[in-house]
């Protein structure tokens, strides 16, 4: 079969991946099929079958970096310091947020038990659990070591639900069309994270579990 110029000088599976990422982001996800993936990343009709059996291998493998990418993400906000001028909840709630809105093709898939793979794909599970041990990592932080797992999985669940809704809300929900210019819309995002985080440190305070440096 010939191959188009892009299969010949590019990486295909990253070309491949691109185009699904951004169909998902442009289209959602139920408008992904491999040969329009394939008429988008500008490679042959079959080139994606070589790097994936089907359309279940893409969204597993979006799932995968999208998990990592969070990560890493949870991760960067201990090492650049951000954590020297705001609460470990905060830099939580923001971090996914600007993950969500930076990731959206990725973030469509790596949440739904349909189409992200993470009971089939091993690679991908082993992802979302390490984006979980972060997120627990960023609680820890929040509420201390001496919270015990129970204490530490519901406050984690509730920060991951919180930044997971104004996420879902601010890209497939109404919430843009609620603000005014950009610029209002960044304040009212910015005072909703504000509101979170102080609830949860507010919370941790009041069970005796808050850091005495925060």
């Amino acid at each position: 079969m010939k191959t188009t110029p892009q299969e010949q000088h590019g990486d295909v599976r990253r070309l491949v991946l691109d185009a699904a990422i951004s169909l998902i982001e442009s289209d959602g996800a139920e408008s992904l099929s491999m040969r329009e993936v394939a008429r988008r990343a500008g490679v042959s009709h079959q080139a994606p079958y070589h790097y994936f059996k089907d359309r279940s291998g893409i969204f597993a493998a979006i799932s995968q970096e999208g998990f990592a990418a969070l990560a890493h993400a949870f991760r960067q906000v201990q090492t650049d310091g951000t954590l020297d001028t705001t609460s470990p909840a905060k830099a939580g709630f923001a971090a996914y947020l600007r993950f969500a809105r930076e990731h959206v093709g990725h973030f469509r898939v790596m949440f739904r038990a349909d189409i992200s793979g993470l009971s089939s794909h091993p690679e991908a599970h082993e992802c979302a659990e390490d984006a979980f041990t972060e997120l627990l990592n960023m609680v820890a932080r929040t509420v201390g070591h001496s919270a015990d797992t129970q204490d530490a999985l519901t406050f984690a669940l509730m920060l991951w639900s919180q930044a997971h809704g104004l996420a879902t809300l601010f890209l497939d929900g109404p919430l843009e069309s609620r603000m005014g210019s950009r610029l209002e819309t960044e304040k009212q995002v910015d005072a909703v994270i504000e509101l979170a985080a102080h609830m949860v440190s507010l919370e941790a305070r009041e069970q005796g579990l808050i850091p005495a440096q925060y």
